[in-house]
């Protein structure tokens, strides 16, 4: 079991790379989604500067994948919504189990995030298109679902492992490792 651990803290630099990836592409879509509003809304007051009419559309867009593919990232630093009141009464075996069938619980959601998702991008959303941009496809307001499923699978993976790994590694005195 040891080359297990060995091999997850190979894969480290994978998982660390994965987290860079999204969260400089949700840096990108904040400062994407400032600027655009910033131009909206001094185009509403500032007659020379035109107020674009796909501005509404696009930010809310952003805002969306903003929104779900950030939270995947609360996943890898363990500060997503969770139940932890009665980890510290239970003891350190059944609550590493219960962190086990957690993670298992939200594979099985990321997975469904990623194939209904997709299905609805590419179905619904492939044959609508935006309002002030007739254009542009709504796949693209479909498509932070399976992005963030994705996003998802990959961090919840490592979480599963770091987990697994833990039911063998030595208990360190005064707490559980």
């Amino acid at each position: 079991m040891t080359s297990f651990i060995q091999r997850l803290d190979r894969s480290k630099p994978f998982f660390d790379a994965a987290h860079r990836c999204v969260m400089f592409f949700c840096k990108l879509l904040l400062i994407v989604d400032i600027l655009i509003t910033c131009v909206s809304v001094t185009g509403r007051y500032v007659s020379f500067i035109p107020d674009p009419a796909w501005s509404e559309e696009i930010v809310l867009t952003c805002m969306i994948y903003l929104a779900v593919v950030s939270a995947s990232m609360a996943l890898r630093r363990n500060t997503h919504i969770r139940v932890t009141a009665m980890d510290k009464y239970l003891p350190a075996r059944l609550t590493r189990v219960l962190d086990v069938a957690a993670d298992i619980g939200v594979i099985a959601f990321s997975v469904m995030m990623l194939a209904v998702g997709w299905k609805y991008s590419t179905g619904l959303g492939g044959k609508a298109f935006y309002t002030s941009m007739p254009a542009l496809s709504k796949f693209w307001l479909y498509a932070p679902i399976p992005l963030a499923g994705a996003c998802m699978l990959v961090f919840e993976a490592e979480i599963l492992c770091r987990h697994i790994g833990a039911f063998f590694v030595k208990r360190e005195e005064g707490g559980r490792k």
